[in-house]
C-alpha cells in the first residue's frame, strides 16, 4: 500500500511547516461526510501513532491510519493552482464516484 506526492505538494507542505515552526508533516485521512459518503481530512501532525502507517518525501511525512489507507491506496497528493484558486487535489484510484461539488466520494 503506498501514498505519492508530487513536487508542488511537497514545496507546499514543506513552507506551511517551516512557517508553523514544527511539525513532521500531514496526516492524510478519510471520513464519512458529504453527499457521495466519504470526505479527504488534512492535517498537520506533530508526532505519529504507533499504528500510523508513514511516508516520507524529501523530509515530508504523510502520515495515514490504517483504516484510512484502505480508501486511500495508490492515491497521488498534488498541489494545484488554477486561475485564482489553488489547493490539494487527490488522485485517487479508488474513487467510483464523486458528488458535483468535488468535496466528497465513494469508493
Amino acid at each position: 500500500m503506498a501514498i505519492s506526492m508530487t513536487q508542488a505538494a511537497i514545496d507546499h507542505v514543506a513552507r506551511y511547516l517551516e512557517q508553523r515552526g514544527r511539525g513532521e508533516g500531514i496526516r492524510l485521512g478519510v471520513r464519512t461526510s458529504g453527499c457521495s459518503g466519504m470526505a479527504y481530512v488534512l492535517e498537520f501532525v506533530d508526532a505519529s501513532e504507533p499504528d500510523d502507517q508513514v511516508f516520507e518525501f524529501d523530509g515530508i511525512k504523510v502520515v495515514v491510519d490504517p483504516k484510512s489507507l484502505t480508501y486511500l491506496d495508490g492515491t497521488e497528493l498534488d498541489f494545484v493552482k488554477e486561475g485564482l484558486n489553488e489547493g490539494f487535489k487527490f488522485n485517487n484510484p479508488n474513487v467510483r464516484s464523486e458528488c458535483g461539488c468535488g468535496e466528497s466520494f465513494n469508493v
